[in-house]
Order: C-alpha cells, then structure tokens, then sequence
C-alpha cells in the first residue's frame, strides 16, 4: 500500500490562528526566493529532502547574486548549483560531499568543511548561524505542525538556527514521528509543491557482499542493537539476517533503507530488548523506496531525531551489545580507516562512522565493525594496504578500529599488537595481493 498524499490546508481562507499565519505566509518559488540577498549564507536541506523548487528558483536568481554561501549535506538532484561558473555568485560548501558535488569539490569551484556528523547542529547554532534555510515539509496536521519527514537530523537544527526559514510544503512528504516537527508559525515563506521523494533502491544481490554480510551478520547477537548505513555490504548484512541468525534486534542508528522492514515483518527485529527507546527504531534521515516511505507514515515504531542525538557516542554507548557496521575505502595493516578520500582527492565526508564506532566500542558487549571488499576496479586493486595513499584522509584511527571484514573473513584487532594486527589484515586480503602485502609488511617491520 502506498503513501496516500496529505491535502494542503482547505483552500478557504482562515481568520484567525495558524491557518491564518500559513495563507499569508503561501506564495510562489520565485517570489520566495527573493527573500535571500547577496552575502547570505543559506542552508539547503539534503538527502531525500532537498526542496527542488526552490532550488530551481535558486539557480534561475544566481545572475542577480554575489557571495552567497549554501551550505548542504549530500543533496540528491541539485548538480545546478555547482556548474561551472554558479561560483562567481554561489558557492557551495559541503558538509558531505554528495556524488554529483565531487568535481567541483576537488576542482576548487565548491568547498568542503570535515566535521563528523553529530556536530553539524552545533556547528549551525554557534557558527554558521544561516540567514536563510531551505527546506521541505509534510502538510500541516490540525494543530498546525508539519514534519520534517525523511530527514530530520540535520535539517531540523540547521533550520531553527536560521534567521529566515522558506518551506516547500509537500503532500507526498511523509509524516514521521519523533523530534521531527516544526509549527507552520515559524516558517516565513510558505511554497506548495507536489512531487514525489528520490526514491533509492536495494543494492543488487552480489556474491562478494553477500559473503560480507555473512560474516557480519556473524557477528551480530541475540539483543543486539544495530546502526547501519546504505548500499550494497549493509543490505547484503540485513539479507543474511532476514534468512538467519540473531533475535529480538533493536535499530539505533543514523539512517535506514528498505532492508529493515523485511526484519521488522519476520519478527527479527523487535527492538524489545533495547537499553534506550525500548521498543521504538531510532533514525535521523531516511532513504529508499516508496515502501520505505509508506512504512514510515505515522508509524509510531519509528522515532526521528536530531543527528547530535542518535549520534551522540554516549546515547549510543547505552544501548546494550551495539553494534556498528561502517564501510571503508581502504584500511592499512595496522588498522588506520580512510573513508572520505580517495588520495588527495576528497570523495565523500566523516559522517556517522567515528561518532558509531567510538559509541559501540563503549557499549556493553558492543561491537564496532569495519565492513569492505577485500579489492576495487575488477579485483585491480587491493583496499587492505600496506600504508594509506599519499593524502587519504584517516577517518577512524587504528586506536579505535575493532573489527574489520571483508569477503575472506573477520580480523579482530582489537588489543593486538601492530605484528598481530598485520598478519589478521593480509589473512582477509585477497588471495592475490597477499604475498605482497607480506613483502612490504616485512620491509616496513610490521612482521
């Protein structure tokens, strides 16, 4: 059963409360965007949220601007606003470097700020302080409030710090519960639109990350409660779960795809055992399929916060047997995580990974995981290395790595030594690059 679309507020016009606030505040993109003047610094609500109307007009105005900062975390579908030449009037600065932001981002026509997930709110609050943010809501309920739907944990904070608040408010944006609400009387521009969120599907069903996700899910207990993220090694973890394994799973984590409601259908995941927010899924932002979507409508199962809440390494070290699973783009044998650089060329961000890891590892029986294929480009390439790449940037320290699984198994690092370590690492390489890794290990006296 799909989302059934939220009707705007009647088309009457009300005389009093917030009915009233909300038809005076309606008007176009176009007029909207008028609001901003050069020299601001505007925030753009990401992920699944990014209000594209707005942008559009955004970009139509941009020859009228000059020094306008827009600062954004992994927006989806606004690739217009890093063309080249938007720079002389807007320059975007990333929280996250989203796919389709990377060439300007390492051309030097777009900016990157490294900061780990968790501090964005405060790093809003008490130092970018936006004029304006964009965002995209749910229609209003009866009392006046809309949700900020499929991505609460950054937008919310980001949003009440700002001066200005211009909402596209969208019937097909879902309702989600928790600390994900704002009052129609604090918006300043109110645009109607009607579009459908991004949809992100399922990762294909590969042999590699399959045999990933069996050895995470391994690892995974009866009464553990899980953070992961998306794409293929944390869909191949939930199939291996759906099909066998650990019970009675609780969800506390940043984000979540289609993978869970499988769980949560077959009983696997009840979150009946979970230290905090007993019962209830715990996210800060969104992203899959229309399913996804549809599940989380005024679900009261799910709760949706603030990223420096689920985020927060001492929230997620009270829950009991935390369990972490991130992804990488290379790890070197003593343990060093490089997940936001490929070299000197920035590829992504920090995001979750060192505020999860860090909670797990500070959990009872917690379990902070690594996850990657064991090579890149066809098998071209190993991803265990000897040393990290000139430049790549050292996301998770070897000091708090625990944990680390590729397609040829699980080395556990954790209090072992930089000899131990090593051999763990080359045992979970790729057959072909293991002599290798053996010969420079030795030559660096790491064996």
């Amino acid at each position: 059963m799909g989302l059934i679309p939220r009707p705007f507020p009647a088309t009457a016009r009300a005389t009093s409360g917030w009915q009233q606030h909300y038809y005076e505040r309606r008007t176009d993109a176009e007029q909207a965007i008028r609001a901003i003047s050069s020299g601001e610094r505007v925030f753009m609500a990401g992920m699944g949220s990014v209000p594209k109307v707005l942008v559009q007009a955004l970009v139509a105005r941009v020859p009228e601007l000059h020094d306008v900062e827009l600062v954004q975390v992994l927006s989806f579908g606004a690739q217009d606003l890093v063309a080249p030449g938007m720079e002389q009037h807007l320059r975007v600065n990333a929280l996250f470097i989203s796919p389709g932001f990377r060439p300007a981002v390492n051309e030097g026509r777009a900016d990157f700020t490294p900061i780990r997930l968790s501090e964005i709110p405060n790093l809003c609050r008490r130092h970018l302080k936006p004029d304006t943010a964009l965002i995209q809501l749910s229609p209003p309920d009866e009392d006046g409030f809309c949700s900020f739907g499929i991505e609460v944990g950054i937008t919310r904070p980001a949003a009440l710090s700002a001066k200005r608040i211009i909402a596209e408010i969208n019937p097909h944006m879902p309702r989600t519960l928790g600390d994900s609400f704002i009052h129609v009387t604090q918006l300043d521009r109110i645009v109607e639109v009607d579009y459908l969120p991004p949809e992100v599907p399922m990762a294909n069903d590969d042999p590699t990350d399959q045999e990933i996700g069996r050895h995470v899910a391994g690892l995974v207990e009866d009464g553990a409660t899980l953070q992961m993220g998306i794409g293929a090694i944390p869909d191949g973890v939930l199939r291996c779960l759906r099909d066998g394994g650990a019970r009675d799973l609780g969800v506390h984590t940043e984000m979540f795809a289609d993978g869970v409601i499988d769980l949560v259908e077959r009983g696997v995941i009840t979150n009946a055992r979970k230290t905090i927010h007993r019962g209830k899924i715990v996210a800060a932002f969104l992203l899959g399929s229309r399913r996804l979507y549809s599940f989380v409508d005024n679900n009261r199962l799910v709760e949706m916060h603030a990223v420096d809440y689920t985020n927060d390494p001492y929230v997620i070290a009270q829950n009991t047997r935390m369990t972490a699973i991130n992804s990488a783009i290379e790890v070197d044998l003593t343990g060093q995580v490089c997940a936001d650089s490929i070299g000197h060329q920035f590829y992504s961000g920090v995001g979750g990974q060192l505020d999860f890891i860090r909670g797990a590892a500070r959990s009872p029986g917690g379990k902070p995981i690594i996850a990657l294929p064991s090579t890149a480009q066809r098998d071209a390439v190993s991803r265990v290395v000897d040393t990290l790449k000139p430049g790549a940037g050292v996301v998770t320290t070897r000091n708090d790595v625990h944990f680390v699984v590729t397609e040829y198994g699980v080395a556990d690092l954790y209090g072992k030594t930089i000899r131990q370590r090593a051999q763990a690492m080359i045992d979970i390489a790729h057959p072909k690059f293991r002599e290798t890794l053996t010969a420079r290990a030795r030559e660096l006296r790491l064996l």
